[in-house]
């Protein structure tokens, strides 16, 4: 089974909202499990799931860096905060070779439930 086989049958058992973007990309647009605008790519040898979280702020950037840090080592269960461009995003890769539905399905879920619980306090430092 080819990457794209194997995650597009994740996402179809998962019964998650995807379109698929080009043949190695999915674009998850599925409010109801909490996966908005998360993107998956499978670049052999990783599967990486990846949000965009928020801009990155220009008031209280230490504090909220800070924050950051804290909550990657005491609240993401998979992945990580990181910076890419002017944009916080929540990431995770998976080994492609060893990944079953029930790693790909942490996954997910762990990005959705680290949205759901941090976003409010992260938002807190959005410019207005």
């Amino acid at each position: 089974m080819t990457a794209t086989e194997k995650i597009e049958a994740f996402l179809i058992n998962l019964g998650i909202t995807f379109q698929q973007v080009n043949e190695n990309t999915w674009f998850i647009h599925d409010a109801d499990k909490g996966l908005d605008q998360v993107i998956v790519i499978a670049e052999d040898p990783l599967v990486i799931i990846r949000v965009k979280v928020m801009p990155i702020p220009h008031k209280k950037r230490e504090e909220f860096f800070e924050r950051l840090l804290r909550l990657n080592a005491s609240d993401v269960i998979h992945g990580a905060y990181g910076l890419a461009d002017d944009s916080v995003v929540l990431i995770d890769t998976l080994q492609y070779a060893t990944l079953d539905l029930e790693e790909f399905q942490a996954s997910l879920d762990a990005i959705g439930l680290a949205l759901a619980q941090h976003y409010p306090v992260l938002s807190d430092y959005r410019d207005k």
